[in-house]
């Protein structure tokens, strides 16, 4: 019994010293700030040379050629480069620390439709891995239930916070469902041969979403006095003021999917994934489907794929006339949310011209979770949510930042890795 105490107080333990709380969070922005000097990378496809930013109680009040101003700080970036705050959409940041340690783990609820759960309570703003996004440029995440058919609402949230009201930027942005398969895997512990097979229970499972979605719509028609919190949470679908992120990769899941959907009375539908998105580029437009399309840095589904349709899945839906942006989804997908920038270059490397690919996780990811009328560029009138890196933000050989700002507030680059680099450069003589 001593034993299992013991063990047990080393878990905790453990947990305590892994959730150490972040910098602490940069305080509201106090005077007016300059940065001279840099080229900036507007994020909807302009550059400007040898430009200059100002901004003040946390808002973008002049960009363009060289400038001066009465009063504040200036910073001087003479050849560096200024970028709009990444963006994440679909992300578990915040919601899971330790894989190995289940009470660390909030990404997904017990129950199979429950859109009535919402990520944002469950958000750790004072996460280690939320903070390491920070130095790659990643400032702005959509914080998405995952698990189940229907997993729950998701609300999009700035990178430096005390707790998740402060975090807060879009609260309940919009609800996740994942639509069943056509083909599952084998399930060897009841004694099914492994690999792929037909879904018998496709036409039951799909069923099953439809009678949701009228019986969510029906209530919502009726004076009824009883509550029921997952239909009242599907409401903002069929006004329009919530978005559905509809989960699908396969050709006929992704058309019966948004037909359904649409069918159900859903305004705006974004397809999460779409790895044969592609093949139906003309339905989607015509149903006015966006796609975060899955991380590029994966290996084809089928052997029959080619090679390098991962890598060049968001430049075929770019030049078909979708709005596209990237997620990080798959493996370890919170540790490879700081990877972000380097996925868009990796769609560079596949031939999209660079600020197209900045506009992948800048001005369009913005648009698609409708939070850009205030992130996603760097306008006048907009957040001053923007960092200067020392070079190209989509490589990561200068993926470098020296400074970064979150709605104007400087933050902190510092995190638990960039500790851990500098005690040990010193140790062997690096630093």
């Amino acid at each position: 019994m001593q034993i299992f105490k013991n063990i047990a107080a080393i878990v905790i333990i453990g947990i305590g010293f892994h959730s150490w709380a972040q910098q602490t969070p940069a305080p509201t922005q106090s005077e007016t700030i300059l940065l001279q000097g840099a080229t900036i990378h507007v994020g909807d496809g302009t550059v400007i040379e040898n430009g200059a930013i100002v901004f003040e109680n946390g808002t973008i009040v002049s960009v363009g050629g060289p400038t001066t101003i009465k009063q504040g700080r200036v910073i001087d970036v003479t050849g560096k480069h200024i970028y709009p705050g990444f963006i994440a959409p679909v992300s578990t940041l915040g919601l899971g620390e330790i894989d190995a340690v289940r009470p660390t783990l909030d990404e997904d609820e017990i129950g199979e439709f429950i859109p009535n759960i919402r990520s944002l309570i469950a958000y750790n703003a004072e996460s280690k891995v939320v903070e390491s996004m920070r130095p790659n440029g990643v400032l702005l995440a959509q914080i998405a239930p995952q698990g189940g058919a229907i997993s729950g609402t998701s609300s999009i949230v700035q990178l430096d916070a005390w707790n998740w009201e402060d975090a807060a930027v879009k609260v309940d942005d919009g609800i996740h469902i994942h639509w069943p398969n056509t083909f599952r895997r084998g399930r060897w512990w009841v004694g099914e041969e492994r690999g792929w097979k037909p879904n018998n229970d496709y036409p039951k499972d799909t069923e099953a979403f439809t009678r949701y979605f009228a019986n969510a719509q029906a209530y919502g028609k009726t004076n009824s006095t009883s509550e029921n919190e997952g239909f009242k949470a599907m409401q903002g679908l069929f006004d329009g003021s919530k978005r559905l992120y509809l989960y699908a990769q396969g050709e006929k899941e992704i058309i019966d999917g948004v037909t359904a959907c649409k069918n159900a009375g859903v305004q705006q539908v974004v397809l999460v994934g779409g790895y044969e998105a592609y093949k139906i580029i003309p339905f989607l437009k015509q149903h006015h489907v966006s796609v975060i399309a899955n991380r590029v840095h994966t290996t084809p589904n089928s052997d029959d794929d080619d090679y390098d349709l991962p890598y060049k899945l968001p430049k075929l839906l770019t030049d078909g006339g979708l709005l596209v942006s990237l997620d990080a989804l798959g493996q370890m997908e919170r540790m490879n949310t700081r990877n972000l920038p380097f996925y868009a270059g990796q769609v560079v490397g596949q031939g999209m011209d660079k600020e197209e690919a900045l506009k992948l996780i800048t001005s369009n990811a913005a648009k698609i979770l409708g939070i850009d009328d205030r992130y996603g560029t760097l306008e006048v009138g907009k957040s001053a949510t923007l960092f200067v890196c020392d070079g190209d933000a989509l490589d990561m050989r200068t993926n470098l930042l020296s400074h970064a700002f979150i709605d104007g507030r400087e933050i902190s680059l510092e995190t638990h890795q960039t500790r851990l680099w500098h005690r040990y450069a010193k140790k062997y003589g690096q630093e």
